[in-house]
């Protein structure tokens, strides 16, 4: 129980003030956290839950899943799939959700797809809980009324109706009806089942931060056997006892030695891509710009100085998830604070780069004056200091001269309650030799005396002019005519600055929600920009050259190609050159002894082919490539 009190006998020493500037601060003196409150927004990432809601109908498949770790409903435009759903497979295998909604009226196809997946016991990380809702909470004009009457927090209060809709029609397909349907569903589920606000009250909604679209184009179609055989990824039981039972670590896989990330939103995308690899050019070219740029020798400082910064981008969506429940922590504050100025910095130092490249572009002109606002405000208005001493949110002096004043009268009281403790003891009984008067948050002021060795049963403590309140460590507590003047006088300073501080807490949280699409952006260009430099990273350490894709190349040209992971195992390894179209042919056979390495040599190809980082031995004119070979292995085994 938090008191402050005085006694006669000798003075008490007041709370010294916590040294605080109402400038605007640096990041560098601004204390952090303690490294387990630092990491504590990442571990709780850990336990994010997707859950997907799917329709399928005529052959088109409509799709969307919430995710909890950044709050975003993601949906795909209505999709043609085959019968044998091999689309909503990939979906799955690439999101693994925690539970699939779907209606309970459904095509046959349908119904034996999730008997199917129901029944697999043994699927990684684990099968999915199937739940069937009524057909007609999919209903389309429900669905569309749902979506258009949502509370979404990054649409502006001041939207009239019209403009909400036209906001969202630009956002969402309201033309494709089985995505509709799907979100429909969806929202109904999330508002049933209460996903991350189960304790909170009826009036407090699932938090929804943004939609996203959700699209499965360009990209190279790759099961989960040749992921496992060519060890992309490989999980092995975690060496530490004290983490056996949270689960799994990476082992020797190619994911293992490229992923040289500094923050976890830069390894989620660069599993992402790995997951879901690309053939699309554009694409595959942007990404290779910056990792030559950055491989360029007199870059390697820039690129150290940008991997720093990358460090401070910490998980933003949980923090804005929590802003919108009113549930934030001190730690959240200065991360926030500390992942906006680090954008800063990278806007900063992209914009000193090229500007051909077009990441740079992006960070340098999306990354808009509302993070400076941001900062400034955080800068301006949190006390770190004090929220840390008192583990609550506090504010900077001259913000609100009311709570400067409280405050003032808080800080002097020791001194002023010493005077008032000294009158009271010479109003006190002879026998009584001290007293104080303390003041006790939501009960207010308390003259506390000591307890004689007479007062042994209750009545014992009666005092004449005074009202009894409680014993606590052989004191007595009492109220007194000057304590109920002080109380009228004063109040209850505590809970009055506790009350003015939370309502600048909320309004500083409305500032900070309003911008929210700008810090949503931030965390994608930045873990973009971490993989990338994670795999510049990666190619100067083991030598690996850049690919040129040609689409006049009708095949495969790579020289001198390395197997990844083999080379690392090795004491020697041999590079092979590998030519497949054209006059060269596109069916291979190789043949061989045993352990003459006719797998390993295929592993590589294979390796070389989807992935943005073609392994070639420097400076060797890179391959070039369009189109995948065939190869058949011949030999005894």
């Amino acid at each position: 129980m938090a008191s402050l009190g005085a006694n006669p006998r000798r003075t008490p020493q007041g709370p010294r003030p916590g040294a605080a500037s109402s400038g605007f601060p640096s990041p560098a003196p601004v204390p952090g956290p303690r490294e387990a409150e630092e990491e504590e927004v990442e571990e709780e990432e850990e336990l994010a839950e997707i859950h997907l809601c799917v329709l399928w109908n005529s052959g088109y498949l409509g799709i969307a899943y919430y995710d909890t770790s950044d709050s975003t409903i993601h949906f795909m435009p209505d999709a043609p799939d085959h019968e044998s759903l091999k689309l909503l497979q990939r979906v799955l295998d690439e999101i693994n959700p925690q539970s699939v909604v779907t209606s309970a009226k459904q095509d046959e196809n349908m119904t034996r797809f999730l008997g199917k997946l129901a029944s697999q016991e043994h699927r990684e990380p684990k099968r999915p809980e199937i739940i069937f809702l009524p057909s007609v909470d999919f209903g389309l004009e429900i669905s569309k009324q749902r979506l258009l009457s949502g509370n979404y927090s990054f649409i502006p209060d001041a939207m009239t109706a019209t403009e909400k809709i036209l906001f969202l029609s630009s956002i969402i397909p309201f033309d494709c009806l089985l995505t509709v349907r799907a979100l429909g569903g969806l929202l109904k589920f999330l508002g049933r089942r209460r996903i991350g606000v189960e304790l909170e009250d009826y009036n407090v909604s699932v938090p929804i931060l943004g939609f996203k679209k959700f699209m499965l184009t360009h990209l190279v179609n790759i099961d989960q056997d040749t992921y496992s055989v060519l060890q992309i990824f490989k999980s092995e039981s975690h060496p530490s006892v004290y983490k056996v039972a949270s689960g799994l670590k990476e082992g020797l896989s190619l994911f293992g030695i490229l992923n040289r990330c500094h923050c976890k939103w830069g390894e989620k995308l660069l599993r992402l891509w790995f997951t879901r690899p690309t053939h699309d050019l554009g694409e595959l070219s942007s990404r290779l710009d910056v990792i030559q740029f950055f491989l360029l020798p007199q870059n390697l400082d820039m690129a150290q100085m940008l991997h720093r910064l990358l460090g401070h981008i910490k998980n933003v969506p949980l923090i804005l998830k929590r802003m919108k429940l009113s549930h934030t922590k001190v730690s959240d504050w200065q991360v926030l604070y500390k992942t906006v100025y680090s954008a800063l910095g990278l806007r900063d130092a992209c914009r000193s780069l090229p500007q051909s490249i077009q990441l740079f572009r992006d960070i340098a002109q999306e990354f808009s004056d509302d993070l400076h606002h941001i900062a400034s405000l955080i800068g301006k208005v949190v006390d770190f200091e004090g929220s840390l001493a008192e583990n609550r949110f506090t504010v900077l002096p001259n913000i609100d001269p009311e709570i400067d004043e409280k405050k003032r009268r808080l800080m002097g009281l020791p001194s002023f309650l010493t005077e008032v403790a000294r009158k009271e003891l010479e109003n006190l009984d002879s026998r009584i030799p001290s007293c104080s008067v303390i003041y006790i948050p939501l009960i207010g002021f308390l003259l506390s005396i000591p307890r004689l060795p007479s007062m042994v049963e209750a009545s014992d403590f009666e005092i004449n002019g005074l009202d009894f309140m409680f014993l606590s460590e052989e004191k007595l507590h009492y109220r007194s005519a000057r304590t109920k003047e002080l109380d009228a006088l004063l109040g209850d300073l505590h809970c009055e600055i506790r009350d003015q501080e939370t309502l600048l807490m909320y309004q500083l949280q409305c500032q900070v929600l309003a911008r929210a699409a700008v810090l949503t952006r931030v965390l994608d260009l930045a873990s973009r920009l971490d993989v990338l430099l994670a795999l510049a990273s990666a190619a100067r350490d083991y030598g690996y050259s850049r690919p040129r894709y040609s689409p006049q190349v009708l095949g495969v040209r790579i020289q001198n190609g390395r197997h990844p992971l083999m080379e690392l195992c090795a004491r020697t390894f041999v590079p092979n050159s590998t030519e497949c179209g054209g006059d060269k042919g596109r069916v291979k056979v190789i043949t061989g002894p045993n352990s003459s390495g006719k797998s390993i040599y295929l592993k590589q190809l294979r390796i070389h082919l989807p992935w943005p980082l073609h392994l070639h031995d420097r400076p060797q004119p890179g391959g070039e490539s369009s189109e995948q070979c065939h190869c058949t292995v011949a030999g005894p085994y």
